[in-house]
């Protein structure tokens, strides 16, 4: 049973697929899972595979969610997304890092997409 707390993570990354589709990504996996961590979606923009973190606030109170992507958070992404492009044989395919923002409040939500939020992170 999920608490409320990851029903709101999930509404999130429904929300932030359906704003990558709108924006013309096409999704290939949503909570790619591996030993070493997770990426919430891996998409395509065109010719580039795109790894896309998304973090989800009620307010901004402790600041925009964009800013939460830790430099450890970068290195676990980094390293899945290097175990993602070699077993489905893409390691020669162009690839960036997104974050998708979503702050909700009692309006409607505000996303942002901040392509290239980093770069390539090794341990």
């Amino acid at each position: 049973m999920q608490n409320t707390r990851q029903k709101f993570g999930e509404q999130g990354e429904s929300l932030a697929v359906w704003f990558l589709k709108k924006k013309g990504y096409k999704i290939l996996e949503q909570n790619y899972r591996t030993k070493l961590g997770e990426i919430d979606i891996i998409a395509r923009e065109k010719k580039t595979i795109v790894f896309v973190e998304v973090k989800s606030r009620k307010s901004i109170r402790y600041g925009n969610p964009k800013w939460a992507v830790t430099a450890k958070k970068q290195r676990t992404i980094s390293m899945v997304a290097l175990t993602y492009l070699k077993a489905t044989k893409q390691s020669d395919s162009r690839a960036r890092f997104d974050v998708v923002a979503i702050t909700s409040n009692l309006d409607e939500p505000q996303i942002e997409i901040v392509k290239n939020a980093f770069e390539l992170a090794y341990p």
